[in-house]
Protein backbone atom coordinates (compact mmCIF):
# COMPACT_ATOMS: atom_id res chain seq x y z
CA UNK A 1 0.00 0.00 0.00
CA UNK A 2 1.33 3.54 -0.72
CA UNK A 3 1.94 6.48 1.04
CA UNK A 4 0.78 8.95 -1.54
CA UNK A 5 -3.01 10.17 -0.77
CA UNK A 6 -3.51 10.11 -4.44
CA UNK A 7 -3.69 6.02 -4.57
CA UNK A 8 -5.01 6.08 -1.67
CA UNK A 9 -7.96 8.02 -2.92
CA UNK A 10 -8.40 5.23 -5.82
CA UNK A 11 -8.11 2.48 -3.23
CA UNK A 12 -11.41 3.49 -1.26
CA UNK A 13 -13.39 5.39 -4.06
CA UNK A 14 -16.05 2.71 -4.48
CA UNK A 15 -16.67 2.89 -1.00
CA UNK A 16 -19.68 4.35 0.68
CA UNK A 17 -19.37 7.75 2.86
CA UNK A 18 -21.88 8.86 5.36
CA UNK A 19 -23.18 12.20 5.17
CA UNK A 20 -22.22 14.90 7.65
CA UNK A 21 -24.45 18.09 9.01
CA UNK A 22 -22.65 20.55 9.45
CA UNK A 23 -24.06 23.08 11.37
CA UNK A 24 -23.65 27.12 10.87
CA UNK A 25 -24.28 27.88 14.67
CA UNK A 26 -23.68 31.66 14.70
CA UNK A 27 -22.95 33.48 11.18
CA UNK A 28 -20.86 36.19 13.10
CA UNK A 29 -18.17 33.14 14.15
CA UNK A 30 -17.37 29.59 13.96
CA UNK A 31 -18.72 27.28 16.28
CA UNK A 32 -16.44 26.41 19.48
CA UNK A 33 -15.79 23.14 20.85
CA UNK A 34 -14.19 20.75 23.47
CA UNK A 35 -11.19 18.14 23.36
CA UNK A 36 -10.77 16.52 27.00
CA UNK A 37 -8.19 14.04 27.82
CA UNK A 38 -9.83 13.76 31.11
CA UNK A 39 -6.04 14.84 32.91
CA UNK A 40 -5.00 13.01 36.30
CA UNK A 41 -3.12 15.01 38.22
CA UNK A 42 -0.67 14.07 41.39
CA UNK A 43 -3.29 15.11 43.78
CA UNK A 44 -6.61 13.49 42.01
CA UNK A 45 -7.63 10.05 41.22
CA UNK A 46 -8.74 8.82 37.54
CA UNK A 47 -12.26 8.34 39.30
CA UNK A 48 -12.16 12.62 40.26
CA UNK A 49 -11.19 12.76 36.79
CA UNK A 50 -14.10 11.24 34.52
CA UNK A 51 -16.24 12.80 37.18
CA UNK A 52 -14.41 16.25 36.30
CA UNK A 53 -14.76 15.51 32.43
CA UNK A 54 -18.43 14.94 33.25
CA UNK A 55 -19.06 17.89 35.10
CA UNK A 56 -17.34 20.05 32.03
CA UNK A 57 -19.46 18.23 29.35
CA UNK A 58 -22.28 19.40 31.46
CA UNK A 59 -20.93 22.74 31.66
CA UNK A 60 -19.93 22.38 28.33
CA UNK A 61 -23.74 21.92 27.00
CA UNK A 62 -24.60 24.71 29.25
CA UNK A 63 -22.18 27.45 28.00
CA UNK A 64 -22.94 27.35 23.96
CA UNK A 65 -20.33 24.90 22.84
CA UNK A 66 -21.34 22.98 19.49
CA UNK A 67 -19.01 19.70 20.29
CA UNK A 68 -17.18 17.41 23.05
CA UNK A 69 -14.44 15.58 21.93
CA UNK A 70 -12.09 13.01 24.21
CA UNK A 71 -8.81 11.22 22.62
CA UNK A 72 -7.63 8.27 23.09
CA UNK A 73 -3.61 7.99 25.07
CA UNK A 74 -2.45 5.08 26.29
CA UNK A 75 -0.06 4.32 28.66
CA UNK A 76 -0.01 8.08 30.36
CA UNK A 77 -0.94 7.99 33.69
CA UNK A 78 -2.24 11.81 33.67
CA UNK A 79 -4.35 10.77 30.90
CA UNK A 80 -7.59 8.83 31.72
CA UNK A 81 -9.28 8.51 28.30
CA UNK A 82 -7.69 5.53 27.25
CA UNK A 83 -11.39 4.14 26.29
CA UNK A 84 -13.04 7.12 23.86
CA UNK A 85 -16.40 5.07 23.33
CA UNK A 86 -16.98 4.06 26.55
CA UNK A 87 -16.39 7.81 28.04
CA UNK A 88 -18.72 8.84 25.45
CA UNK A 89 -21.42 6.82 25.84
CA UNK A 90 -20.83 7.92 30.09
CA UNK A 91 -20.94 11.71 28.84
CA UNK A 92 -23.77 11.00 26.28
CA UNK A 93 -25.91 9.88 29.55
CA UNK A 94 -24.78 12.87 31.59
CA UNK A 95 -26.00 15.37 28.37
CA UNK A 96 -28.56 16.00 25.86
CA UNK A 97 -27.65 18.35 23.05
CA UNK A 98 -24.34 18.71 22.80
CA UNK A 99 -22.65 16.65 19.88
CA UNK A 100 -20.06 13.67 21.26
CA UNK A 101 -17.14 12.17 19.80
CA UNK A 102 -13.43 10.93 19.45
CA UNK A 103 -10.39 13.53 18.63
CA UNK A 104 -9.82 11.19 18.43
CA UNK A 105 -9.66 7.26 18.28
CA UNK A 106 -6.32 6.13 16.95
CA UNK A 107 -7.29 3.42 13.87
CA UNK A 108 -4.23 1.37 14.16
CA UNK A 109 -4.89 0.26 18.03
CA UNK A 110 -7.99 -1.49 16.58
CA UNK A 111 -9.71 -3.54 14.15
CA UNK A 112 -11.91 -1.60 11.97
CA UNK A 113 -14.97 -3.64 12.87
CA UNK A 114 -14.62 -3.09 16.05
CA UNK A 115 -15.07 0.58 15.52
CA UNK A 116 -17.54 0.36 13.91
CA UNK A 117 -19.21 -1.55 16.30
CA UNK A 118 -18.20 0.77 18.96
CA UNK A 119 -19.45 3.89 17.42
CA UNK A 120 -22.25 2.56 15.50
CA UNK A 121 -23.80 1.53 18.92
CA UNK A 122 -23.13 4.60 19.71
CA UNK A 123 -25.17 6.41 17.06
CA UNK A 124 -28.06 3.96 18.05
CA UNK A 125 -28.15 4.67 21.42
CA UNK A 126 -27.83 8.67 20.68
CA UNK A 127 -28.98 9.43 16.95
CA UNK A 128 -27.29 12.45 15.54
CA UNK A 129 -25.02 13.02 18.50
CA UNK A 130 -21.81 11.04 17.77
CA UNK A 131 -18.68 11.80 16.13
CA UNK A 132 -16.16 9.56 15.10
CA UNK A 133 -12.58 11.29 14.76
CA UNK A 134 -10.10 8.92 13.47
CA UNK A 135 -6.22 9.54 13.68
CA UNK A 136 -3.11 7.39 11.99
CA UNK A 137 -0.94 7.69 15.19
CA UNK A 138 -0.80 4.64 17.88
CA UNK A 139 -1.01 7.58 20.80
CA UNK A 140 1.83 6.17 22.44
CA UNK A 141 5.16 4.12 22.69
CA UNK A 142 5.45 1.09 20.78
CA UNK A 143 5.42 -1.08 23.38
CA UNK A 144 2.50 -0.53 24.13
CA UNK A 145 1.24 -0.04 20.80
CA UNK A 146 2.52 -3.70 20.58
CA UNK A 147 0.52 -4.73 23.51
CA UNK A 148 -2.84 -3.08 22.16
CA UNK A 149 -2.80 -4.54 18.83
CA UNK A 150 -0.23 -6.41 16.56
CA UNK A 151 1.72 -4.01 14.60
CA UNK A 152 0.30 -2.21 11.53
CA UNK A 153 2.42 0.48 9.65
CA UNK A 154 1.43 3.61 8.36
CA UNK A 155 0.67 1.85 4.48
CA UNK A 156 -2.18 0.22 6.25
CA UNK A 157 -4.03 3.62 7.36
CA UNK A 158 -5.87 4.18 3.86
CA UNK A 159 -6.80 0.53 3.48
CA UNK A 160 -7.95 0.29 7.20
CA UNK A 161 -10.02 3.65 7.00
CA UNK A 162 -11.49 2.13 4.07
CA UNK A 163 -12.75 -0.88 5.90
CA UNK A 164 -14.41 1.23 8.66
CA UNK A 165 -16.22 3.59 6.02
CA UNK A 166 -17.50 0.48 4.43
CA UNK A 167 -18.96 -1.50 7.66
CA UNK A 168 -20.52 1.89 8.61
CA UNK A 169 -21.86 2.51 5.02
CA UNK A 170 -22.98 -1.09 5.67
CA UNK A 171 -21.76 -2.09 1.93
CA UNK A 172 -18.29 -3.28 0.08
CA UNK A 173 -17.29 -3.50 -3.38
CA UNK A 174 -18.57 -6.75 -4.41
CA UNK A 175 -15.13 -8.33 -4.97
CA UNK A 176 -14.35 -7.42 -1.05
CA UNK A 177 -13.43 -10.68 1.31
CA UNK A 178 -15.70 -8.78 3.60
CA UNK A 179 -18.73 -8.05 1.63
CA UNK A 180 -20.40 -10.18 3.88
CA UNK A 181 -19.62 -9.61 6.97
CA UNK A 182 -22.26 -6.59 8.97
CA UNK A 183 -21.45 -4.22 12.04
CA UNK A 184 -23.76 -4.53 14.27
CA UNK A 185 -26.01 -3.16 15.90
CA UNK A 186 -26.71 -0.30 13.30
CA UNK A 187 -29.09 2.89 13.70
CA UNK A 188 -31.27 4.51 11.47
CA UNK A 189 -27.72 6.79 10.70
CA UNK A 190 -24.23 6.81 11.17
CA UNK A 191 -21.17 8.23 13.37
CA UNK A 192 -19.89 11.31 11.23
CA UNK A 193 -16.33 10.44 10.28
CA UNK A 194 -13.84 13.03 10.62
CA UNK A 195 -9.73 12.87 9.68
CA UNK A 196 -7.06 14.18 12.31
CA UNK A 197 -3.79 15.14 11.97
CA UNK A 198 -0.78 17.13 12.73
CA UNK A 199 0.88 17.24 9.38
CA UNK A 200 -0.06 17.41 5.73
CA UNK A 201 -0.64 13.77 4.62
CA UNK A 202 -3.91 13.39 6.39
CA UNK A 203 -4.87 16.88 5.46
CA UNK A 204 -4.59 15.97 1.79
CA UNK A 205 -6.14 12.46 2.24
CA UNK A 206 -9.33 14.53 3.73
CA UNK A 207 -9.25 16.58 1.05
CA UNK A 208 -9.17 13.74 -1.41
CA UNK A 209 -11.69 12.09 0.21
CA UNK A 210 -14.28 15.27 0.43
CA UNK A 211 -14.16 14.37 4.74
CA UNK A 212 -14.26 17.10 6.96
CA UNK A 213 -10.65 17.46 8.74
CA UNK A 214 -9.49 18.67 12.31
CA UNK A 215 -6.11 19.82 12.77
CA UNK A 216 -3.65 19.71 16.27
CA UNK A 217 -2.17 23.36 16.30
CA UNK A 218 -2.43 22.71 20.22
CA UNK A 219 1.08 20.30 19.43
CA UNK A 220 1.73 21.36 15.72
CA UNK A 221 1.60 24.96 15.21
CA UNK A 222 4.00 25.29 12.53
CA UNK A 223 2.27 22.90 10.25
CA UNK A 224 -1.57 24.21 10.59
CA UNK A 225 -1.23 26.79 7.92
CA UNK A 226 0.21 24.83 5.22
CA UNK A 227 -2.19 21.70 6.34
CA UNK A 228 -5.35 23.74 6.21
CA UNK A 229 -4.32 24.92 2.60
CA UNK A 230 -3.12 21.57 1.69
CA UNK A 231 -6.90 20.80 2.61
CA UNK A 232 -8.66 23.04 0.73
CA UNK A 233 -6.66 23.01 -1.90
CA UNK A 234 -7.18 18.87 -2.24
CA UNK A 235 -10.63 18.81 -1.18
CA UNK A 236 -13.23 16.98 -3.44
CA UNK A 237 -16.58 17.40 -3.00
CA UNK A 238 -17.90 14.05 -2.04
CA UNK A 239 -21.63 12.60 -0.90
CA UNK A 240 -20.01 13.66 2.92
CA UNK A 241 -19.18 17.63 2.01
CA UNK A 242 -20.32 20.12 -0.53
CA UNK A 243 -17.29 22.15 0.50
CA UNK A 244 -14.19 21.85 2.78
CA UNK A 245 -14.90 22.11 6.57
CA UNK A 246 -11.97 22.25 9.22
CA UNK A 247 -11.17 21.98 12.97
CA UNK A 248 -8.71 23.56 14.31
CA UNK A 249 -7.77 22.86 17.89
CA UNK A 250 -6.47 24.67 20.36
CA UNK A 251 -4.46 24.79 23.48
CA UNK A 252 -6.18 27.55 25.73
CA UNK A 253 -5.82 28.56 29.44
CA UNK A 254 -7.85 31.63 30.37
CA UNK A 255 -8.46 32.78 33.95
CA UNK A 256 -9.57 36.56 35.45
CA UNK A 257 -5.68 37.70 35.79
CA UNK A 258 -2.96 37.11 33.18
CA UNK A 259 -0.96 36.07 36.48
CA UNK A 260 -3.27 33.07 37.51
CA UNK A 261 -4.01 31.76 34.01
CA UNK A 262 0.21 31.61 33.59
CA UNK A 263 0.15 29.31 37.19
CA UNK A 264 -2.91 27.21 35.67
CA UNK A 265 -0.85 26.26 32.93
CA UNK A 266 2.45 25.52 34.05
CA UNK A 267 1.99 21.88 34.54
CA UNK A 268 1.90 21.22 30.58
CA UNK A 269 5.18 22.44 30.56
CA UNK A 270 6.41 20.07 33.19
CA UNK A 271 4.33 17.34 31.85
CA UNK A 272 6.03 17.76 28.36
CA UNK A 273 9.50 17.60 30.02
CA UNK A 274 8.31 14.16 31.37
CA UNK A 275 6.62 12.96 28.50
CA UNK A 276 9.95 13.52 26.21
CA UNK A 277 12.07 11.94 28.50
CA UNK A 278 10.33 8.72 28.41
CA UNK A 279 8.53 9.16 31.75
CA UNK A 280 5.21 10.80 31.61
CA UNK A 281 3.38 10.72 35.08
CA UNK A 282 0.14 12.50 36.34
CA UNK A 283 -0.36 15.97 35.73
CA UNK A 284 1.85 18.45 37.66
CA UNK A 285 -0.14 20.26 40.42
CA UNK A 286 0.79 24.50 39.43
CA UNK A 287 2.56 24.59 42.71
CA UNK A 288 4.93 21.49 41.57
CA UNK A 289 5.72 22.97 37.91
CA UNK A 290 6.97 26.56 39.41
CA UNK A 291 8.70 24.86 41.89
CA UNK A 292 10.87 22.86 39.29
CA UNK A 293 14.30 23.68 38.35
CA UNK A 294 14.10 24.36 34.75
CA UNK A 295 17.23 24.30 32.79
CA UNK A 296 17.70 26.64 29.33
CA UNK A 297 17.38 23.39 27.32
CA UNK A 298 14.09 22.70 29.36
CA UNK A 299 12.52 26.02 28.83
CA UNK A 300 13.31 26.14 25.41
CA UNK A 301 11.86 22.67 25.01
CA UNK A 302 8.60 23.68 26.54
CA UNK A 303 8.39 27.02 24.42
CA UNK A 304 8.70 24.68 21.59
CA UNK A 305 5.59 22.48 22.48
CA UNK A 306 3.71 25.92 24.10
CA UNK A 307 4.34 28.37 22.46
CA UNK A 308 1.57 28.81 19.94
CA UNK A 309 -1.03 28.03 23.33
CA UNK A 310 -3.09 30.96 24.14
CA UNK A 311 -3.06 31.82 28.33
CA UNK A 312 -4.27 35.21 29.49
CA UNK A 313 -7.04 36.96 30.49
CA UNK A 314 -10.14 36.86 29.13
CA UNK A 315 -8.75 39.76 26.57
CA UNK A 316 -6.08 38.39 25.96
CA UNK A 317 -7.71 35.01 24.77
CA UNK A 318 -10.04 37.16 22.77
CA UNK A 319 -7.22 38.65 20.62
CA UNK A 320 -5.08 34.84 20.46
CA UNK A 321 -8.43 33.48 19.09
CA UNK A 322 -9.37 36.26 17.02
CA UNK A 323 -5.39 36.05 15.30
CA UNK A 324 -6.23 32.14 15.06
CA UNK A 325 -9.15 32.45 13.19
CA UNK A 326 -7.50 35.45 10.66
CA UNK A 327 -4.61 33.09 10.00
CA UNK A 328 -6.02 30.04 9.34
CA UNK A 329 -9.77 30.95 8.41
CA UNK A 330 -10.99 27.87 10.56
CA UNK A 331 -14.47 26.51 10.40
CA UNK A 332 -14.74 25.98 13.62
CA UNK A 333 -12.46 26.14 16.77
CA UNK A 334 -11.62 23.27 19.56
CA UNK A 335 -10.17 24.31 22.40
CA UNK A 336 -8.20 21.93 24.83
CA UNK A 337 -7.58 23.44 28.44
CA UNK A 338 -5.30 20.55 30.01
CA UNK A 339 -5.41 21.91 33.80
CA UNK A 340 -4.98 19.99 37.29
CA UNK A 341 -7.92 21.51 39.00
CA UNK A 342 -11.28 21.07 37.55
CA UNK A 343 -12.97 24.12 38.84
CA UNK A 344 -10.42 26.14 37.67
CA UNK A 345 -10.96 24.19 34.12
CA UNK A 346 -14.64 24.64 33.95
CA UNK A 347 -14.11 28.65 34.97
CA UNK A 348 -11.37 28.88 31.76
CA UNK A 349 -13.89 27.10 29.18
CA UNK A 350 -16.50 30.08 31.00
CA UNK A 351 -14.61 32.47 30.60
CA UNK A 352 -13.32 31.49 26.91
CA UNK A 353 -16.84 31.52 25.73
CA UNK A 354 -17.48 35.22 26.99
CA UNK A 355 -14.39 36.19 25.32
CA UNK A 356 -15.08 34.57 21.99
CA UNK A 357 -18.69 35.69 22.31
CA UNK A 358 -16.89 39.44 21.64
CA UNK A 359 -15.06 38.58 18.65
Amino acid sequence: MSRHPERSRRNLRALPLVAIEVTDLDARRPPLSVLDVAPVSSDTTATEALRGSTDLAQAAERLGYHRYWVAEHHGMPGIASSAPAVLIAHLAQATSTLRLGSGGVMLPNHAPLVIAEQFGMLEALHPGRIDLGIGRAPGTDPLTAHALRRPTTVDDFPQELGELMAFLGGSFPDDHPFRRVRAVPAGDGSPAIWLLGSSGYSAQLAGMLGLPFAFAHHFSAQHTVPAMELYRSSFRASEVLDQPYAIVTAGVVCADTDEEARRLAAPMGLSVLRLRSGNPGLLPTPEEALAYPYTPQDRQAIEMFTGSHVVGDPEVVRAGLSDLLSRTGADELMIATNVSEPKARIRSYELVAQAYDQI
